[in-house]
């Protein structure tokens, strides 16, 4: 039996990066605690018959695969009936859960029915004194809580991107399909459409990140951070206030409320640096600031900054990143 279970999802059949990310979590608190690793994998599809590789590939060397029909994006309630009936059976210590759009729906919820201890939104894991000690923000990002979980089982939610997917360390592996029950009637709620928006290169994932806030002014200055983002291969990003007032979509959102992001650059324009937005880029390994008021706090999380309109800037560094580029 698993004493760490970590809930690997592939909906479409592909294997979700958080699933990996995962991995090292559990690696951080295996050794210490002296808990084994295994992986249980949900999805549907052909693919689910490559994917446990790749968490072979990164250290679990067991892998449970549950290939249901109702497994697919946005069923939540189909996850949550599969991941409990595993979980009884394996009876693992401790259940480490993405905290994306659907892992927040479903760690409170799985907590509850396993008579669990509950921490979401956990960008770090360690161990001490026999315990699983994990760390979040709290008061919106304003301060760092650390907890030390002795109780199990115990059920923790990381946040996207608030990890490294670890190095490739292939060992050898098991396989083992399990069979789940569902029956479509008995699930409270079926997802009947899922509208994916199209971007060349998906914000969470890119390495150059473009971000506008309130001091874009309005729409269409984030016309000009696409094309900023183009010309450097990234994606644009957002503060809450414009994803808020309709400025752009809410997926472009960045912050305690929206993604987490870890980027080589950042380069976040017109943003004030609220604690809020700073805890979702945070991570990144490089962040510029370009902002006209140089008390903004921003700049004391950036390692350039830059006092200056927007409008002053932007535009000839487009120019010279095309030319250099020779587009």
């Amino acid at each position: 039996m698993p004493d760490i279970l970590v809930v690997a999802t592939a909906p479409d059949g592909t294997l979700s990066r958080s699933s990996l990310e995962l991995i090292a979590g559990a690696h951080a608190i295996s050794g210490p605690l002296g808990l084994g690793v295994t992986a249980v994998l949900l999805g549907t599809g052909p693919g689910l018959a490559d994917a446990p590789q790749a968490l072979h590939q990164h250290g679990v060397a067991r892998v449970l695969r549950v290939d249901h029909p109702l497994l697919t994006a946005g069923e939540s309630d189909a996850y949550l009936r599969a991941i409990e009936q595993v979980a009884r059976i394996e009876r693992p210590e401790v259940v480490l859960i993405s905290a994306d759009t659907m892992g927040r729906d479903l760690a409170a919820r799985l907590a509850w029915r396993l008579g669990a201890a509950l921490v979401t939104e956990c960008f770090e894991l360690a161990s001490g004194d026999g315990a699983v000690v994990a760390r979040r923000q709290v008061y919106g990002g304003r301060a760092v809580a650390t907890m030390a979980v002795t109780r199990r089982p115990a059920v923790f939610s990381m946040k996207p991107r608030s990890l490294d997917v670890p190095a490739p360390s292939p060992v050898s592996g098991t396989v083992e399909d399990l069979a789940v029950e569902m029956d479509p009637g008995d699930l409270p709620t079926r997802v009947r459409q899922v509208l994916r928006e199209q971007s060349d290169v998906g914000l969470e994932d890119a390495q150059v990140v473009i971000g506008g806030g309130r001091g874009m002014g309005g729409p269409e200055g984030f016309a000009q951070l696409g094309e900023l983002a183009s010309a450097l291969g990234g994606a644009v990003g957002a503060s809450r206030p414009p994803a808020d007032s309709g400025w752009v979509p809410l997926s472009w959102q960045v912050g305690q409320t929206g993604k987490t992001i870890r980027p080589a650059l950042y380069v976040a324009v017109g943003i004030s640096g609220a604690t809020q937005h700073v805890a979702g880029v945070s991570g990144s390994r490089m962040i510029v600031a370009i902002n006209r008021d140089p008390e903004a706090p921003i700049f004391s999380v950036a390692h350039l900054g830059i006092v200056a309109d927007f409008r002053e800037i932007v535009p000839p560094l487009i120019a010279k990143i095309k030319e250099l580029k020779g587009l």
